[in-house]
């Protein structure tokens, strides 16, 4: 497998930090941020779109203007035969908005959206009771200091 990040340099760079600031930046406005040409961007997103480096286009969004006013990343330690069994129960939840299998102090890692601290302990009493789980291991955010998707 080839490694991309050798294949990325400073204007491929410069491209992936403007589009993580604004995806609908058009190819003419990055063109003149970074000194190229409008020809010469659109080939360099159609090659990092073809070689997977980006993966979609998106937004982001504030939970709290949504009415969340709890974000909790929440560890879920569980037993090793329920493990996708529980994955799978976790894909389908609305509350969970992001899934990752791990290696970490926890098997699974979720980040899960409520709309106050009653939701929020009814949800993380949810996941404690599904077969398998042994424990769930919640941390609500109280403040992001950084941000970033590149």
């Amino acid at each position: 497998m080839v490694n991309l990040r050798k294949h990325l340099d400073e204007k491929d760079k410069a491209i992936l930090s403007i589009l993580s600031e604004n995806a609908r930046a058009t190819y003419s406005d990055i063109a003149k941020k970074i000194g190229l040409s409008d020809v010469a961007v659109i080939k360099r997103i159609k090659r990092l779109e073809r070689d997977g480096v980006i993966r979609r286009y998106t937004i982001i969004v504030d939970p709290e203007k949504l009415g969340y006013s709890i974000v909790s990343i929440t560890g879920i330690d569980v037993e090793p035969e329920y493990l996708f069994k529980v994955i799978s129960l976790l894909k389908e939840k609305e509350y969970v908005k992001y899934l990752a299998l791990t290696s970490g102090d926890h098997n699974i890692m979720i980040i899960i959206w409520a709309r106050d601290s009653n939701e929020a302990n009814k949800i993380h009493n949810e996941l404690e009771s599904l077969p398998g789980v042994k424990r769930v291991c919640p941390a609500i955010i109280l403040d992001v200091f950084k941000e970033e998707y590149v």
